[in-house]
């Protein structure tokens, strides 16, 4: 069978909410993406430029994310009277109607699933011809006072679910009788309930009810959408847009105005309606309610070409935004047709809340702004405005699907087809006038300093004056309610800009693996840094439309490249030096990089320690000068063998002390390397000579842990003298020390009491030492008589770390080697990690958070820590036995290196056979990522002149490399990414890998125009100025040295591509040449009327002279053949046979067709199939072809060359709607994977000597594994690599191939086979953690992986492994694990081989 690993989450947003979560007064926004449930944190950041009027950024930080077990159709908001964090709760509503109420649980800082409710029972569905739940659009919706929450499911079901409120059933467990218990004790005090405290009656929520809608009114027949409104008294009230016809834009004359808005009072405790008023003959196209508050009220009707409004009275007042809406309706409304906007695929959301205006976003990215007319307290009309493009109107090129409002001037946009954006706003001033910039963001963080310029503000201070100001008070209007002044209603007022924005992939389309290009300018700096292949998806829709470049590993961006063979650890380092000393400069190193000035805030020192000739241990320093290294002589920097090798090296007093840690003695220089104090490790009573492993260096700190297992901490004081620190503590003189790092709390995160932030410098250095019994002490230096915390259970990796935590006994421990603490994070946010390093090199990371007790105030008490997800597992080392002798011991152990600013990253460096980099970005949690090449020794911060905030590393094989994050790199999914749009839609990419190029199916929207002549429609009016749009479709060519396009192609009018390939094709009958061709499928399409045809183009691409200064332009397209298909379009092209042929789907057929040398493309075999062909698929070299239908499912076809024919080998059992499917070999076995539009992957095989497959004729059908939302757009089936082990595979234990899928939801998974012993081992490991870990929402995730629509005989059978679940695998402590691999029959460390076996078949990548 096969595992399916999902190796990048979905990025597409569907929804997303604002409230109050993590705490009564916290500002948060839950994104939802499918099934990945995000928990943001959105802070203001002030502008650098004190004199613009101009408010700060508004930007996210994300505090937890959980996969769930779900796809998420809906949040709402909910506010209990009693929730453990004291902010809302939040309703989840997942598909087949399930919801799941969840809070946040500020003592294990994660969700808490306070109820689940189910509605898909059969006896729920009604009648048995009914639709299945599935098929039925799903919709949940809350009363604004959290009386109830509504869920339309089903075709006219809907179920209620009541919340308590406030002080309702305050006594209900207080059952004291006075008259019969007589008088009430005094001093006994009942209370209300909580949650999760007085046991099943403490639930906020009251038993759920489902509501036929033909029982509320008969008139529900077919419901539209239905919302809760505002400010009505009394009972909840909800609205309900509904038709007693099917709509049908096809019956139009017929059927028109046929829609009813009708409100009803809902009494929960009755379960009764009451209808309040109904409007009708509304227009057909209205497809939501959106309800409105204060001042406004009411609710907004939105159709494809009106809005309406409609009052609490019943009063309606519409608009009408393109010429479509007079023909559709007769309903009395405000022509504004000039506007020709379409509404279909729009958001919207209030700008103001005073005076209810909201923004509109259409399907295109454009924005327009809806404001409401007031006559005392109802609306008299509407009034919508386009925002100019000066203004900030073509910010965005796509539509979103979901928009929250983030405090007064942001809003947050999520999209499924871009990247979803924080956009903001600014008012125009009436007087112009000038304030200071605040100095700290609103939610109290640490301010960052935004330069304006960055922003794209190009304005003069002039410009600001008059653009840029405070908001203007709306006036108040009659009844107390707020009116639109004449000076807001003017769409000028509003000046947007983007302030944030989350990397989205989705939707994929497409991919091409190729190979990465190579500068042109140094490519020997690139040799063992490139990966062989890189990843290029197309992705996006519309202009939004971009190429995804993605590796699984950080590709560097090389700077300069030398040998260094005999260095074992460099360190670059800035010291304050002084001017009038001066030292003599001897060239000796080849230079790193080339610059022109030097900079002093640049590194000026850099430190080498080296392994020289003989086996002596020497430290050199280099000067970093405008021209590279350069070796520095004539100073006291002394390079003494017997004081070993450089240990750690850095600065403290800010700069005036270097620090040089080697084995046997510190050596303390100024900032011109005069030599200024020595520090001996030798013990004057004991006469011992302990030797140093390990050191940490702070501004006034040093640390340093000895073989001995003793520790020594100094401290430097106002005279730039360093001085041990007297150890009063006996447990710290007494206790094994096996690691430690020092950390300035900058955050209070760490303080002592919670009162206390512990900001002052000096005063908030915090040390952090791991004992060998694998206990974390920390202590507040420089304070060494007690330690302020101290937890035992470190060595057990719980997922929640306290100082009380304990374990059994005889529990298995994480052998931990060394402990950092260090601040992870970008430019926008930066927070504290505790990373406990392993023997095996994986890594555990924590995050500290404290819990607010007004009882407890102590760390002990309040501190505890979090453990991140983090499913990548390190490479086994396999080094050499040559190296591995060459290298003393203590070298060996190359300590983790805490990196403070690399490319905007605050991040640590693991070193060694595994090396990575441990990031994290503002939106997503810590990402373990390695970096490309072989093992490396040490690496350090690199700051110089050509080398802005880099990093120098020096890896096994003696190459030394100044290098950089590649620029406009994003690391947010845990792979190494970056977009480049070409600004038009992309349908299809293909690599031509002869010439390094990628051909890409492009298109542009234009205005369509019926066709003439014989083709064109009898009766027509074409006077309309308000178009349609159809697209003009390009092939392009791409160099991926600049990722430019260097030639194009463009194609015919009412021309779309419809696949585009690389093919190793024939093309000449004579000499039987072939060539790598980009063949291209199209299909013409003039309008519903007209039959559709189309076209098949063969392109040579050839190598022409490369156009001045464009080297990359050495490659062009040639038209090589083109063939007009008559009837149908073709759908898909394929490789087939071994004569250089290619396989064609054209209409109901599928050709094999042959290229000749007059440019024709003739068929020589062909095979008839039934509707749709959406894929075709051959196992190279064998003749074995897969097509797959729209609607019938998959037919496995042989084609044979002598003679030319196909053959009908298999197909599937029953209709299938499949939208992609591919061919998956496993030895001797062959698989068919089927993925279907309801998101389900069918596992079918060929099987001819099976009974039940009819000899063959049936393909039999293994397994339905359910994908929830995540529905496949392509497959492609890649080469598998053995993972770097220390175990010995042979031919036969290891699938040579896997399938890669893309999704529509941004998500890049796996399909690997599987061994039977690897399938027995994985499946019982999936179903023991499914069993252990714990599920957000309180979902099921193996009933999530069962399909509604498989058959009973299958379920309970051999299903596919879900990876999902084994990437979780280190989230369990190392007791836990030892449990669950019990269980298995294995140990943990062979666990740990056959999960690390998974994801290393991608090493090219």
């Amino acid at each position: 069978m096969q595992c399916y690993m999902e190796l990048t989450p979905p990025t597409a947003v569907s929804h997303s909410l604002t409230l109050p979560f993590l705490s009564a007064d916290s500002k948060d926004l839950i994104v939802a993406k499918t099934s990945l449930l995000q928990i943001f944190r959105f802070k203001t950041i002030s502008p650098s430029n004190r004199n613009t009027q101009r408010p700060g950024l508004t930007k996210l930080v994300l505090i937890a994310e959980y996969p769930l077990a779900g796809t998420i159709t809906s949040l709402v908001q909910v506010k209990l009277p009693s929730t453990k964090s004291g902010g809302d709760a939040l309703l989840v509503g997942l598909k087949d109607a399930r919801l799941s109420l969840i809070e946040w649980d500020p003592e294990r800082y994660g969700l808490s699933t306070i109820s689940i409710h189910y509605y898909e029972q059969d006896e729920l569905q009604g009648s048995p011809w009914a639709p299945n739940i599935h098929n039925c659009v799903n919709y949940l919706t809350a009363d604004p006072n959290s009386r109830c929450a509504a869920l339309k499911f089903g075709v006219r079901n809907l179920a209620i679910l009541p919340f308590k409120q406030g002080d309702e059933d305050l006594n209900m467990n207080d059952d004291w009788d006075e008259t019969i218990d007589g008088p009430r004790p005094i001093g006994i005090k009942f209370s209300q309930p909580t949650n999760g405290i007085n046991g099943y009656d403490d639930s906020p929520s009251g038993t759920s009810y489902v509501i036929q809608l033909l029982k509320v009114n008969p008139a529900l027949i077919f419901p539209i959408h239905l919302a809760f409104l505002h400010e009505y008294r009394g009972n909840p009230t909800f609205g309900i847009l509904l038709s007693t016809i099917a709509p049908s834009s096809s019956l139009l004359p017929e059927r028109r105005d046929h829609l009813t808005y009708m409100v009803f009072a809902l009494d929960v405790e009755q379960r009764e309606t009451t209808q309040i008023f109904f409007v009708e003959n509304l227009p057909y196209d209205l497809f939501k309610v959106i309800p409105l508050p204060s001042p406004i009220e009411g609710a907004l009707l939105v159709g494809g070409n009106e809005l309406i409004h409609i009052d609490q009275s019943g009063k309606a007042s519409g608009i009408a935004v393109n010429t479509f809406a007079k023909h559709c309706t007769s309903f009395g409304m405000v022509d504004r047709s000039h506007l020709e906007m379409r509404l279909e695929g729009s958001i919207m959301e209030l700008l103001s809340v005073e005076n209810g205006e909201m923004l509109i976003v259409l399907h295109t990215g454009a924005l327009a702004i809806l404001s409401f007319e007031m006559d005392g307290r109802s609306v008299s009309s509407l009034t919508i405005r386009r925002v100019a493009e000066e203004l900030g109107g073509s910010l965005l090129v796509s539509g979103y699907s979901t928009a929250s409002r983030l405090g007064t001037n942001a809003i947050f946009l999520g999209s499924e087809d871009s990247d979803s954006v924080v956009i903001g706003w600014n008012r125009k001033s009436n007087q112009t006038s000038r304030r200071k910039s605040r100095v700290v963001a609103e939610d109290g963080s640490d301010q960052i300093m935004v330069d304006d310029d960055q922003e794209g503000d190009e304005e003069d201070d002039d410009l600001d004056d008059d653009l840029y100001g405070e908001s203007s008070v709306p006036a108040t209007g009659l009844n107390g309610r707020s009116k639109l002044s004449s000076a807001n209603r003017n769409v000028g007022d509003y000046i947007f800009r983007v302030h944030d924005s989350m990397v989205n992939i989705a939707p994929m389309s497409d991919l091409a693996l190729g190979q990465p290009a190579t500068p042109l300018d140094q490519p020997e700096n690139y040799k063992g840094v490139q990966s062989d292949l890189q990843l290029v998806v197309a992705n996006g829709k519309g202009k939004a439309s971009s190429l995804a470049i993605i590796h699984r590993n950080i590709q560097p961006k090389v700077v300069g490249k030398f040998d260094f063979a005999d260095a074992r650890g460099v360190w670059a380092i800035k010291a304050v030096k002084t001017p009038a000393k001066k030292t003599q400069l001897k060239d000796k190193e080849p230079p790193a990089s080339k610059c022109q000035d030097f900079n002093v805030e640049h590194d000026n020192l850099m430190i080498v320690s080296r392994m020289g000739a003989g086996g002596v241990e020497e430290s050199d320093v280099f000067a970093l000068t405008s021209s590279g290294f350069e070796v520095l002589e004539g100073t006291e920097f002394e390079n003494d063998a017997d004081a070993g090798l450089t240990i750690e090296a850095g600065t403290m007093g800010k700069g005036h002390r270097i620090v040089q840690v080697l084995q046997s003695v510190v050596r303390i220089y100024d900032g011109d390397l005069g030599l200024a104090q020595i520090l001996d490790m030798s013990d004057e009573d004991t006469g011992a000579e302990p030797k140093i492993i390990s050191a940490s260096i702070s501004d006034l700190f040093l640390l340093i842990i000895r073989d001995d297992s003793s520790i020594y901490v100094a401290q430097c004081d106002s005279s730039y003298e360093i001085d041990e620190i007297a150890r009063d503590d006996n447990a710290l003189l007494e206790t094994k020390w096996l690691a430690g790092c020092l950390y300035a709390d900058n955050t209070g995160v760490f303080a002592t009491t919670q009162d206390d932030k512990g900001t002052k410098s000096g005063e908030n250095i915090m040390m952090f030492l791991l004992s060998a019994a694998g206990a974390l002490h920390i202590y507040a230096l420089p304070d060494l008589s007690k330690p302020v915390y101290k937890s035992e259970g470190l060595c057990f990796v719980p997922p929640v770390l306290s100082a009380i935590y304990t374990a059994r006994r005889a529990a298995m421990r994480e052998t931990l080697v060394e402990l950092v603490v260090a601040d992870l994070g970008d430019m926008t946010s930066k927070s504290p990690y505790l990373i406990a390093r392993s023997s095996n090199d994986n890594l555990t990371i924590y995050q500290p958070f404290r819990v607010d007790s007004p009882e407890l105030k102590s760390l002990t008490a309040t501190l505890h820590f979090c453990k991140v997800p983090n499913s990548r597992l390190a490479k086994d080392p396999v080094l050499s036995a040559e190296t591995t002798s060459e290298d003393p011991p203590s070298t060996r152990n190359n300590p983790m290196r805490i990196l403070s600013n690399v490319s905007g990253y605050s991040c640590v460096f693991l070193p060694g056979a595994s090396p990575a980099f441990v990031l994290k970005g503002s939106k997503t949690l810590p990402k373990v990522i390695s970096l490309q090449g072989s093992g490396i020794r040490n690496m350090s911060i690199f700051h110089a002149p050509g080398c802005d905030r880099g990093f120098i590393y020096v890896d096994y094989n003696g190459v030394a490399r100044v290098s950089q994050f590649p620029s406009g790199a994003s690391y947010d999914l845990g792979v190494a990414l970056q977009k480049t749009s070409l600004g038009q839609a992309i349908h299809g990419i293909a690599c031509h890998a002869p010439t390094r190029t990628y051909a890409v199916g492009t298109s542009a929207e234009v205005e369509f125009e019926l066709p003439k002549g014989d083709e064109g429609p009898r009766k027509h009016r074409d006077d309309t100025s308000f178009k349609p749009v159809s697209e003009q479709s390009f092939v392009q060519l791409i160099s991926p040295s600049t990722w430019a396009v260097i030639d194009s192609f463009e194609l015919d009018p009412y021309e779309m591509i419809m696949c585009i390939k690389s093919l190793n094709l024939e093309v000449s009958e004579i000499t039987n040449e072939r060539r790598q061709m980009i063949t291209v499928g199209t299909a013409i399409t003039k309008g519903e009327d007209v039959a559709i045809k189309g076209r098949v183009y063969v392109f040579d691409v050839v190598t022409v002279v490369p156009e001045e200064g464009r080297p990359e332009t050495n490659s062009k397209l040639k038209l090589y053949a083109k063939e007009e298909i008559p009837r149908g379009a073709v759908t898909a092209i394929s490789e087939v046979g071994t004569q250089g042929f290619m396989v064609v789907a054209q209409g109901q057929k599928c050709m094999v067709r042959g290229v000749k040398e007059d440019g024709t493309i003739l068929p020589v075999a062909f095979q008839d199939v039934n509707c749709y062909v959406t894929s075709i698929k051959e196992l190279i070299g064998t003749g074995l072809v897969l097509m797959s239908d729209a609607m019938k499912g998959v037919w496995l076809t042989g084609y044979a060359e002598d003679p030319y024919r196909m053959i009908q080998l298999g197909k599937s059992a029953k209709n299938m709607e499949v939208v992609v499917a591919d061919l998956l070999p496993d030895g001797k076995d062959l698989f068919i994977v089927v993925a279907d539009a309801d998101g389900n992957l069918h596992v079918l095989q060929y099987d001819p000597e099976h009974p039940k497959s009819l000899h063959g004729h049936l393909l039999l059908h293994r397994t339905t594994f359910s994908l929830g939302g995540h529905i496949p757009s392509s497959m492609t089936l890649i080469p598998r690599t053995a993972a770097a082990t220390l175990e010995p595979i042979t031919d036969d234990t290891l699938p040579a191939h896997q399938l890669l899928l893309t999704s529509n939801t941004g998500a890049l998974s796996l399909l690997c086979p599987l061994t039977e012993i690897q399938y027995r081992k994985l499946n019982t490991l999936a179903t023991a953690l499914s069993n252990t870990l714990y599920h957000a929402c309180g979902l099921n995730p193996r009933a999530y992986r069962v399909s509604k629509d498989a058959p009973e005989a299958m379920v309970g059978g051999r299903t596919v492994v879900d990876g999902t679940l084994l990437g979780r695998w280190k989230e369990l402590s190392s007791q836990k694990r030892a449990e669950v691999a019990s269980r298995v029959g294995v140990d943990v460390d062979e666990v740990r081989e056959d999960l690390n076996d998974l994801v290393g078949g991608l090493g090219y990548l």
